[in-house]
């Protein structure tokens, strides 16, 4: 009888009037059974499609009921855990190569874990001073990559709008020290900041929240590396000083959102100094590069900046939320935030800052310790590696763009961002906007891979990015078939003669089904061992309209090939056997061009 009680008792409990707590034996099965979820996710990474394939993308139409009484927490986890892994959509996978989302480490999983169940409250320092001190440590760790000469100061933020917003709210205290206490009346004038074009549309956010108004934000153009244009923006100061209004600060992005770009932060400095104005970096994404000993120099003058945002929810692979606040002013980022509070008991002097005094935040999580236990565990040299090795790819990536029959470059690759847009001239940017999103939707279509759109400097692109530290060149290779067999089944021909691409018609790129692209099992090689059932469905040669064969895709038979590196390179003298029993009349292609991803080259007079 006891036995039975002890198995009803979760069941018990959660129907009971109001018992939040478990025994030490249901917190354990419940705590073994989430890890065991969360292992196999993140064993499954490497290969997990990123989302369903777009057939199966099911949404409900409503939501259920609130629930009057509880259910058994075992079948509740296990349910909502088997939802949000079959039926979600999977930022951490490998095959993610979209926008600026990372596959966590698994330090910070479990510093989530540790946080969450130890819930500190970093509002005071007298009920966190463990907690605070860590935060400081980690604040000042990534603070000193910038390079200030001062000692660093700062706090963890939501992310990169919170950072940025309190950035633009300590410029102004900087500037107009009336304004904390007295409002923007006290200032007798319009303050008015400057970022790019390509600058981050949290700064638009921010002057609205500020009380600015949006229309204080100078949006300044672009030159032709989609840097802020430094001539343009002195013209815009001078002009805004004549007419009265007060300029206050200059936001420079290191890494922005749609190509990577990063402003010249050295020549705007000067710009700075010679009309005393704020200089904040937003460099949420590209400021992690201060990892790395190589590519540092990219954001070379941050070391100027007055204050810096930094995103470790980025390029540093920390889950939401996580973002940074860095400074080398303490006592502006205090009088910016500091308020009295008759029922919190004060910091001494000397010691540590209450965190609520230099944060917009009140009750603060402590969204540090993720990074400080991966930084304790894995070290700066380890984010260094991850960097130096994904600008690799990247510059990789960049010379198949370059050589691609159907891709060009629409930007300069600076980090491991990519913007390509289609051969196509003569089309208008209409067409071309429409066969960029025909494309992604061609790309994303099978739930296994994810890429994204965006507008840089007016003009539609296709957007790719390597995010996660789990991809790999083989990654790469499989989307670049990808973007070739989308650009094929929407009737695409490649530009293997005048360097332009045929214009579909409009109902090939509006609507179109993947039908058009075939698709058929790669058959085995004569004399060879047959494919194992296994190897079937893996292995696929894809056809074109003219069924030319375009790419091979994870062949995964040692009689076919072997793997080489990241990439994967055929047997040839095997796959030369094979396409000369199965090869169509018009298909005169190099062997030596048969690599997964590397396309296909005319070699006339040379059939397989």
């Amino acid at each position: 009888m006891k036995d039975l009680i002890d198995r009803c008792q979760p069941l018990l409990s959660s129907s009971g009037e109001m018992n939040f707590d478990f025994d030490s034996q249901t917190r354990r099965k419940l705590g073994y059974q989430l890890i065991e979820v969360v292992d196999r996710f993140f064993a499954s990474l490497a290969d997990r499609s990123v989302q369903p394939a777009a057939e199966d993308r099911i949404y409900p139409p409503r939501l259920s009921r609130l629930p009057e009484t509880g259910e058994d927490p075992s079948h509740v986890l296990e349910q909502v855990c088997g939802e949000l892994v079959d039926n979600g959509f999977h930022v951490p996978s490998a095959h993610y190569l979209g926008m600026m989302n990372p596959t966590p480490t698994y330090m910070a999983f479990l510093a989530e874990s540790l946080v969450a169940a130890l819930n500190p409250q970093l509002a005071s320092l007298d009920r966190s001073q463990t907690a605070s001190r860590i935060e400081a440590e980690t604040v000042r760790w990534v603070g000193e990559l910038v390079g200030w000469r001062t000692a660093p100061s700062g706090t963890f933020t939501t992310g990169g709008n919170e950072a940025n917003l309190s950035a633009l709210a300590m410029a102004l205290s900087a500037q107009f020290p009336d304004v904390i206490e007295n409002g923007l009346a006290s200032i007798g004038a319009q303050p008015v900041f400057y970022a790019s074009t390509e600058a981050h549309h949290s700064l638009d956010k921010s002057a609205g929240l500020l009380g600015l108004g949006r229309r204080a934000l100078r949006r300044i153009p672009v030159n032709e590396r989609l840097q802020l244009n430094v001539q343009q923006l002195e013209a815009a100061i001078k002009e805004d000083l004549e007419s009265g209004k007060k300029p206050f600060c200059i936001v420079a992005t290191a890494g922005t959102t749609s190509s990577g770009a990063i402003d010249d932060i050295t020549r705007i400095h000067e710009i700075c100094r010679r009309y005393n104005i704020w200089l904040h970096v937003d460099g949420a994404y590209g400021a992690a590069v201060l990892f790395s000993n190589r590519h540092r120099n990219l954001v070379r003058g941050i070391e100027e900046a007055d204050s810096v945002t930094f995103d470790p929810h980025k390029w540093l692979a920390m889950p939401f939320a996580a973002g940074l606040l860095l400074t080398r002013h303490p006592e502006v980022l205090e009088r910016t935030f500091s308020v009295a509070c008759p029922y919190l008991q004060k910091a001494p002097a000397g010691t540590l800052p209450d965190n609520r005094n230099i944060s917009a935040q009140w009750s603060r999580r402590m969204n540090s310790l993720k990074l400080w236990l991966t930084l304790r565990v894995h070290g700066r040299r380890a984010y260094e590696r991850l960097i130096d090795r994904q600008m690799r790819l990247a510059q990789s990536f960049a010379r198949w763009v370059a050589n691609s029959e159907y891709f060009e470059l629409a930007a300069p690759q600076v980090l491991p961002i990519l913007n390509l847009r289609v051969r196509a001239a003569g089309m208008t940017p209409q067409k071309i906007d429409a066969l960029h999103a025909s494309i992604i939707e061609e790309v994303n279509r099978d739930g296994q891979r994810w890429i994204s759109a965006a507008t840089v400097n007016g003009q539609s692109v296709i957007r790719t990015m390597l995010i996660s530290y789990l991809t790999e060149e083989r990654h790469i290779k499989d989307l670049q078939a990808s973007l070739v067999a989308a650009c094929c089944s929407l009737g695409l021909e490649s530009s293997c003669g005048d360097g332009r691409l045929r214009e579909p018609a409009l109902s090939e790129v509006e609507g179109s089904k993947p039908s058009e692209a075939r698709q058929r099992p790669l058959l085995p090689v004569p004399g060879s061992a047959p494919l194992s059932p296994d190897h079937v469905p893996q292995g696929r040669l894809v056809m074109d309209n003219q069924r030319r064969a375009l790419q091979f895709r994870h062949v995964a038979s040692a009689e076919l090939g072997e793997q080489a590196g990241d990439g994967f390179a055929a047997g040839a003298d095997q796959l030369r056997d094979f396409f000369m029993g199965h090869r169509q009349p018009d298909a005169h292609r190099s062997v030596a061009d048969l690599t997964l991803g590397g396309g296909f080259k005319q070699e006339s007079g040379k059939p397989l």
